[in-house]
């Protein structure tokens, strides 16, 4: 787990680094190890890390490549496979880290390189040239992405409670997604949280947010339904197969009402 931070502001009189760096420290427990924070004219990102893959000080982030520079929470599982086509088409690598795969994937493949990842990741991409930032959520959104853009400023975190730290924060209260939370259970819906101001980037989706300060979301990934479908029966033998024969039950105690069970996975 690591978290990151950050935001392009359109106020030129701004001392962002002190933001970004309160943002940080709102979220210390998500990365021990190393924090980092950089600015290039209005844009602002940080980092803290938590080491996982290549310890070293080079993998430290936000972690630059060409015009490129990205901080990112997650791991990519394929990084390595990735890599080996990458240095086929010429890339050369400093690191032994997944963050530097990502980015090289992105300076050949711009967004459809998000395809190509097998993994877990909420990243955020500046690119110098277009003053332009990229954010992505993984499929299944197991890394969180939160945002506000409130136009004078589009600022993000893996934790809304580093947006209360952003001059924007504004603390009004989502009635909708109250009434979900109490009616329904539900910690979130679609786009909602709690309070007003805030988005999630949804799972399987993309956000740009171009140097006029445009956003744009859009959905890179689906689950198709139906492509593996077999017969009513067969699905029964093999959900028999999976439960029955593979999970191996065994009672172990019985305390008051409540009974204890252990499982054993085949």
């Amino acid at each position: 787990m690591c978290g990151i931070a950050g935001f392009i502001v359109n106020e030129k009189q701004f001392d962002g680094l002190s933001v970004l760096e309160n943002m940080l420290e709102s979220i210390a427990h998500r990365g021990p190890d190393y924090r980092g924070l950089w600015q290039q004219n209005q844009a602002f990102l940080g980092h803290n890390r938590l080491s996982i893959i290549d310890l070293s000080e080079g993998a430290n982030q936000p972690f630059h490549f060409a015009q490129f520079s990205i901080v990112f929470n997650g791991e990519v599982y394929n990084y390595l496979e990735i890599r080996e086509e990458l240095i086929r088409l010429g890339h050369r690598f400093l690191t032994d880290s997944d963050t530097e795969v990502i980015l090289h994937a992105y300076a050949v493949w711009g967004e459809l390189c998000v395809n190509k990842f097998v993994g877990m990741w909420s990243l955020a991409i500046w690119d110098s040239q277009k003053e332009e930032l990229f954010c992505s959520r993984d499929r299944f959104g197991i890394k969180p992405f939160y945002y506000i853009d409130s136009g004078t400023g589009f600022y993000f975190s893996s934790e809304i409670k580093a947006l209360k730290k952003s001059p924007v924060w504004g603390g009004g209260i989502n009635d909708f997604q109250v009434a979900l939370g109490l009616q329904m259970g539900w910690l979130s819906f679609d786009e909602q949280t709690y309070f007003s101001q805030v988005r999630q980037l949804k799972p399987a989706h993309n956000l740009t947010v171009n140097k006029q300060g445009k956003l744009t979301v859009s959905c890179y990934w689906q689950l198709q339904a139906g492509i593996n479908e077999i017969p009513l029966a067969d699905a029964i033998l093999e959900f028999r197969e999976r439960f029955f024969v593979k999970c191996q039950f065994a009672f172990t105690k019985r305390c008051g009402d409540w009974y204890m069970f252990k499982w054993r996975f085949g």
